[in-house]
């Protein structure tokens, strides 16, 4: 059976600038409540954008990060990051971060130097996952999944391929392993292309088109469209009128409270507190 769409949501009217890196569209959430989309709590989307060459490295100073995985999917352009465990690192295009914040930890995210110098456009797709109660307190950890590391599914007659960076497609298992079930799938059509996925009903399941447009059941979508479905049904049809990138992702909601407060999200406002208060005291460690 079909899934039918729950609604279709145009990119925000307007973008915001996270530090002086950033600038995105928020579509969680700001458009739509976290409890529908769980297990996802923020998608932030920088469309793609010339930034223009620089000297100064533009970026997000040290922030903290609790109760939840930051997921940042790089589509054009290269950010590196450091934190309060000293790990570092570069995303290039077509790499993805998976950062489990877990108990606690201190980040800074920024442009690359080489890309920052050059310029260029950037492209970014940044997911904060949740994490159960019982994960909350995981230590802080990385899979840092570069290009080469993200399976990828052609599709027959070369109508494109589906890299699968969690969950499955069809027999394909994905690159990140996940603390609930869920599927994120980065999926590239070529115009004219005909696609079909199965999901779980039991996930709230959502598509963000990057690039392109076409037509999904009997709705159509455009470039830079949240299609959010509805639960009943299995089957996902695409056609593509374009060549077009998709963001494919579902999971499992987890049917806990969420008390959120900027970066720190956990189950009750008692929480938060505790969570604020172990940043003030320097328990997340120490980040220049």
């Amino acid at each position: 059976m079909e899934k039918k769409i729950d609604r279709i949501i145009p990119r925000p009217a307007s973008a915001n600038m996270v530090g002086d890196g950033f600038r995105v569209f928020n579509y969680i959430p700001h458009t739509l409540a976290q409890r529908r989309i769980s297990p996802f709590l923020m998608l932030d989307f920088n469309a793609a954008f010339d930034f223009g060459p620089s000297d100064h490295i533009r970026g997000v100073d040290v922030h903290p990060h609790k109760g939840f995985e930051t997921v940042t999917i790089a589509y054009q352009g290269s950010v590196a990051h450091h934190d309060s465990a000293g790990n570092s690192g570069v995303i290039h295009p077509g790499d993805v971060q998976w950062m489990t914040a877990g108990s606690g930890i201190l980040h800074k995210e920024y442009h690359e130097e080489n890309f920052s110098k050059k310029g260029g456009n950037f492209e970014m797709v940044q997911l904060w996952v949740n994490l159960p109660k019982k994960d909350k307190s995981a230590a802080p950890h990385y899979q840092p999944l570069t290009n080469k590391d993200i399976p990828v599914v052609p599709l027959d007659n070369n109508q494109g391929q589906v890299r699968v960076i969690a969950g499955n497609f069809g027999q394909q298992k994905g690159a990140a392993a996940t603390y609930t079930p869920l599927n994120l799938l980065d999926i590239h059509l070529e115009a004219g292309a005909s696609f079909q996925v199965t999901i779980p009903s039991t996930h709230n399941t959502a598509i963000l088109a990057v690039h392109g447009q076409g037509k999904t059941g009997d709705k159509i979508f455009h470039e830079h469209d949240f299609i959010l479905f509805e639960h009943e049904g299995e089957e996902i049809r695409i056609e593509a009128a374009q060549d077009s990138t998709l963001l494919l992702m579902s999971g499992l909601p987890i049917d806990e409270p969420i008390a959120s407060y900027g970066p720190f999200v956990m189950n009750t406002q008692e929480e938060i507190f505790e969570a604020i208060n172990d940043f003030n005291q320097g328990k997340f460690g120490h980040l220049e």
